[in-house]
């Protein structure tokens, strides 16, 4: 199968200035990975780990520094964007704020239709496709719900128009940067039920970026763990959870809350500091200054490649 989206060596480094002088962020740095047509992979990490920056490179809204980008067989690392116009009408994104990603000013109606209508199609079949997308998002009904402003809608509603205005367009390809963060818990579980739900019945490929790896094990078919620009471990949903092999993907599972009070007996492996700034990347394994199974001479000296320890499941570790 002809993987829908393929990143061959992809970075993205920004330059800093400071006084006089310059440092340069490496905010992705040399990411490799492909996902297959109606698959969803989970981009999992820390805040500042580069997991968005990783996603809007796969939408071309950050061209990389170097590294190729291929969507669907097309090359589009350098594309010019007037020639990207084909692109834009088959992938989108669900932004993770609700309250910021829409206009307040506009009616639903409109916001939904935005994209509609920067692609030139016509009024009728613009309020057609709206009503459609209202009910498959179960905002219903949906001329009621159309003529409404974005003040008078909870967070969970507010997703759900911002994930009709995605799907307006019959994507192929959605980025889902944290969808729903900053939604309460009692509508988050509704939100990924119904985000799944139109994924399968359309058969699109998401990216989902998350900090939160418990809702990544239920969502996604792959997890990739992410760390100061780098994916460091990579495989199945249930693999990864369930036997993960790099010590920071143990100690993010650690740190899930876990029901039972039995468990909380047992000695925990945690993740000691902060991250450190990605313009100041240490030598050697990126994680090996907080990591708690470090080896002094080896992971201080040699930065690890990845490689496959088990069959589809990769990691990038001397352990």
């Amino acid at each position: 199968m002809t993987p829908l989206i393929k990143l061959n060596d992809v970075k993205m480094h920004f330059t800093q200035r400071k006084g006089l002088h310059t440092t340069t962020i490496r905010a992705v740095d040399g990411v490799s990975f492909s996902i297959d047509k109606g698959e969803t992979v989970a981009v999992v990490g820390e805040s500042g780990s580069g997991k968005t920056t990783l996603g809007r490179i796969t939408l071309r809204i950050l061209p990389p520094t170097s590294g190729q980008l291929v969507f669907d067989g097309n090359e589009i690392t350098k594309t010019k964007e007037r020639d990207l116009d084909w692109f834009r009408r088959v992938a989108g994104m669900i932004f993770q704020d609700p309250y910021a990603s829409i206009n307040p000013r506009m009616q639903v109606e409109q916001i939904i239709s935005e994209p509609l209508v920067i692609h030139k199609m016509n009024k009728k079949t613009r309020r057609d496709k709206v009503f459609q997308r209202l009910e498959e998002v179960k905002l219903t009904p949906p001329d009621v719900f159309a003529s409404k402003y974005p003040y008078t809608l909870s967070g969970g509603q507010r997703q759900k128009v911002a994930i009709a205005r995605a799907m307006i367009l019959d994507l192929k390809y959605i980025v889902a940067d944290e969808p729903v963060s900053m939604i309460d818990v009692s509508n988050r579980a509704e939100i990924l039920c119904l985000l799944k739900e139109i994924q399968t019945r359309h058969g699109i490929t998401v990216l989902y970026i998350t900090h939160d790896i418990a809702t990544a094990r239920y969502f996604a078919d792959r997890i990739a763990v992410m760390y100061l620009g780098k994916i460091v471990e990579m495989g199945n949903s249930g693999e990864i959870i369930s036997e993960p092999l790099h010590p920071y993907t143990q100690a993010l599972l650690e740190a899930v809350p876990e029901p039972n009070p039995n468990n909380l007996l047992r000695e925990r492996k945690e993740i000691k500091g902060e991250p450190p700034r990605p313009d100041n990347i240490p030598q050697g394994c990126r994680f090996h200054p907080r990591c708690f199974a470090s080896k002094r001479g080896q992971c201080d000296r040699m930065e690890p490649q990845m490689i496959e320890a088990k069959p589809s499941h990769h990691v990038a570790c001397f352990l």
